[in-house]
């Protein structure tokens, strides 16, 4: 693997989660070329070079040598992070100073070919080519389930204040991705190793803030479900401030704690490494917890409802109401990133290929799905679009006489049959 490959895997790294160990490298080779630089040059203020001095060669600092002396260095010394093979780079010390490096470090130290570096970029161009399209996607189906639930009296209720919220969660999750991507990635001869600009750390912060904020609405609908089943009795507008403090208020002072550590103990790069991993915990840490908490709750939820449907007061009509929630549960609980406490406790850099397709390939499309099951799969919404549809069209086609009746006798109908705490007191998903 040559570094123009190593560089553009540490870079797609940074451009899906943090910085890959390979950007590490390239800082501690700019580190070592500095401190080669220096050592030559207090060499040449001390006059005391004996034979060949000093010199970095692009890749490596070989130290002062006698004239006529061969040095080696293994492959396994350079590039110790990224190549096993034990052989070896000579340099010959001249009259006439050091000799180029033989043989060349490609071919000493074994690196794949380019064959293989072909088939890694195109593997990571297809994945951002999904994570792209899923992200669109769920952009576009959450700002139309915002838009219905908005324009729609009838679905204004607590319940779907709070499914607005983890829709906005969402919406603000994909905008933040195509943010940092525009912001870290848009100038291919920009090392992306090395960028540190305001720009970039703001794209970083924002997309960290939509991160929480995602997940903590998350825990708000676990929360939510397991109040509207065990305190039944319960006004649902008690909790809803409550709730909006969790979604949006917590994550906003783990954000302020981690900026400001960053800013006094690590402001390196843009913000987006791992590298010390107590800082990268006051993000990871409450996601983490919010994660384990909606287990609980899913495990709970299971259980409230299980002992609702043995209960012998459980009518036909009940019961349908119940085995609805029941199925609302089983399909949103485990969407809301259980695949996350998979990898919640072990290394950054593990199972990277997997990580890829569960946190980009198929996490792109998360918002879409829960925009599926939350809004255009619900039976209510289907009936109220269907009814103004239905609307509209007689209104087109109708004279303005017959309009007025219409009018009238829709309105007549729909205070007849219009209950919004009907709607609002069952969960949203239908399916």
């Amino acid at each position: 693997m040559t570094v123009l490959h190593l560089c553009l895997f540490a870079t797609f790294w940074r451009a899906v989660h943090a910085i890959h160990q390979d950007c590490a490298i390239i800082s501690q080779l700019i580190e070592e070329q500095e401190i080669c630089i220096q050592t030559r040059k207090r060499e040449i203020k001390n006059q005391s070079q004996q034979g060949c001095g000093t010199d970095w060669d692009g890749i490596r600092c070989w130290r002062t040598a006698n004239t006529g002396q061969l040095i080696h260095v293994s492959c396994s010394d350079v590039f110790q992070h990224i190549s096993n093979t034990q052989g070896f780079i000579y340099r010959n010390c001249t009259s006439n100073g050091w000799s180029d490096p033989y043989p060349p470090y490609e071919e000493a130290c074994a690196f794949e070919d380019d064959s293989e570096s072909g088939t890694v970029t195109n593997y990571l161009s297809t994945l951002k080519q999904l994570y792209t399209a899923g992200y669109a996607t769920s952009l576009i189906s959450l700002i139309t389930a915002v838009i219905i639930f908005t324009c729609f009296r009838k679905f204004h209720c607590t319940r779907n204040y709070i499914h607005i919220n983890l829709f906005v969660s969402f919406i603000l999750r994909a905008s933040a991705v195509f943010i940092k991507d525009a912001v870290l990635f848009s100038d291919e001869t920009q090392d992306h190793c090395l960028m540190s600009t305001v720009a970039c750390k703001t794209a970083v912060t924002f997309f960290q803030f939509c991160i929480l904020t995602n997940y903590f609405w998350l825990l708000v609908e676990g929360l939510y479900l397991q109040t509207l089943l065990a305190l039944t009795f319960v006004s649902q507008r008690k909790y809803f401030w409550w709730y909006i403090l969790i979604g949006w208020g917590v994550p906003s002072i783990v954000l302020i704690v981690w900026v400001l550590t960053r800013q006094f103990c690590d402001n390196r790069g843009c913000w987006d490494d791992t590298d010390n991993m107590n800082i990268w915990w006051i993000i990871k840490g409450p996601i983490t917890v919010s994660l384990f908490a909606n287990i609980i709750i899913f495990l709970n939820v299971i259980r409230i409802l299980v002992q609702k449907l043995k209960s012998p007061g459980v009518g036909g009509n009940d019961t349908g109401h119940f085995m609805r929630l029941a199925k609302s549960t089983l399909f949103l609980i485990p969407l809301f990133g259980m695949h996350y406490t998979l990898f919640a406790f072990l290394p950054e850099n593990t199972g990277e290929i997997v990580r890829f397709y569960i946190e980009l390939g198929l996490g792109s499309f998360q918002g879409f799905v829960v925009a599926l099951l939350y809004c255009f799969l619900n039976g209510d919404v289907q009936a109220e679009l269907k009814r103004r549809l239905w609307t509209w069209q007689t209104q087109t086609h109708l004279s303005p006489s017959k309009k007025r009746q219409v009018t009238v006798t829709q309105i007549m109908m729909h205070d007849s049959t219009h209950s919004q705490t009907a709607i609002c007191n069952g969960y949203v998903t239908s399916v």
